[in-house]
């Protein structure tokens, strides 16, 4: 819980911080150590002021892998690092029309995408600082007459009308992230509750949470950006479509929906191609529906590796091109290393426990070829397989 007098004390700070453009100026101007630039600073400026432009400058700064108006952007530490990217916000925005209530809005990353998507959108924090910062950030992207916000905390408002967006605090205790559905704030009671009361909308959760078998009815989706799975959609009510799990790939959209006992994939020998499913597909349970949708097979039972005789083009694998195969055994892949022109290695590993960095050290690296070492079961046994790379994380083929 944040005290009213608190967050009055913040809003404070921060609007005299808006109100000082000069002090930005000023901080882009100036070199040295942070240390440096502080003592300087305070000739002209108050040290809170100053401590606090410091702190957002540095965050805008990080924020730029995830928002084109980073530079423009307010910031905290809490709401930046639980803020959806704009790309993924953007993403799930497009199910939503009309009015949209956003709760547990923190910095505005999601509210913003679905004002941008033409909704009406109330965003509701318990934090005031938060609602004035989503306020500005809609300012900056040019939506601000289309997102009100309200500092209040969600079990007040009794409105039910339009559709509901929410992002649970998975930091409720002193900032330590939490996985448990049970221990976010609000609880999966209240979540499980509101996905009933509103006609429809969306569940903001980790990848890492325990989703499954909570919401009767959804549909799951796992978003991954970049090769990386951000986060799990809850979609709930006249928002949830027909199968119970999704897997979308960003940016280039690729998206796959099924039910996961819908496929079964036979386990084969290992062909002239390996292919590395994308995370959002692991987590959602569809390796088994890729891969007979892309005519593939598994290496083993317990991997989510793919192979196949044949090279497939899908943003959903990264392909490798098979080189040679050998047993897990380092006296030979450092031999078979020696007789290769490599002059660097990507090591990959799920089930099997390796010592990369440690194996990097002993491995001949004395070429310029860029190699891949995966250790995956073929058939219940352990194995080490040379490769090429082929695509990138996003499916995209490597010139």
């Amino acid at each position: 819980m944040s005290s009213p007098l608190l967050d009055d004390a913040e809003c404070c700070l921060l609007r005299e911080l808006r109100g000082s453009p000069e002090l930005f100026a000023e901080l882009k101007v100036q070199g040295g150590s942070e240390l440096q630039i502080q003592q300087r600073l305070r000739n002209g400026f108050k040290p809170e002021l100053v401590r606090a432009a410091l702190t957002l400058a540095g965050l805008r700064e990080k924020a730029t892998v995830k928002f084109t108006q980073a530079e423009s952007m307010w910031f905290d530490v809490k709401g930046l690092e639980q803020a959806s990217s704009e790309t993924v916000a953007r993403h799930k925005a497009h199910r939503f029309r009309g009015r949209v209530w956003d709760f547990c809005c923190g910095i505005g990353a999601d509210a913003i995408a679905l004002a941008e998507a033409d909704c009406q959108v109330t965003g509701v924090d318990l934090v005031a600082a938060n609602c004035l910062r989503a306020t500005w950030n809609a300012e900056a992207y040019g939506v601000r007459d289309r997102l009100e916000t309200v500092a209040a905390d969600i079990a007040t408002i009794s409105d039910r009308s339009g559709l509901l967006h929410i992002d649970p605090d998975r930091r409720p205790m002193a900032g330590k992230r939490v996985v448990r559905l049970e221990d976010c704030l609000p609880d999966l009671a209240v979540m499980q509750r509101l996905a009933q009361e509103f006609r429809g909308g969306a569940i903001k959760l980790s990848p890492a949470s325990n989703f499954g078998g909570k919401f009767d009815g959804a549909e799951i989706e796992l978003v991954s950006l970049h090769g990386e799975c951000k986060e799990a959609t809850i979609w709930f009510g006249e928002l949830a479509q027909s199968e119970p799990f999704r897997a979308t790939v960003l940016p280039a959209g690729e998206t796959l929906a099924a039910d996961p006992l819908s496929a079964w994939t036979n386990v084969g020998e290992l062909g002239a191609y390996l292919f590395d499913p994308d995370p959002a597909i692991v987590r959602a349970g569809l390796v088994d529906v890729l891969a007979e949708r892309l005519n593939l097979r598994r290496l083993d039972d317990a991997e989510e590796y793919l192979t196949g005789d044949e090279l497939v083009q899908s943003s959903f694998v990264q392909t490798f091109e098979v080189l040679e195969s050998l047993p897990n055994n380092e006296r030979e892949v450092r031999a078979a290393f020696r007789s290769r022109q490599f002059g660097q290695v990507e090591i990959k590993c799920r089930h099997i426990p390796v010592q990369v960095e440690a194996l990097r050290r002993k491995l001949s690296l004395e070429g310029s070829d860029p190699g891949v070492l995966v250790f995956a079961r073929q058939a219940g046994r352990s194995r080490a397989v040379i490769c090429r790379r082929l695509t990138g994380r996003t499916g995209t083929p490597i010139n």
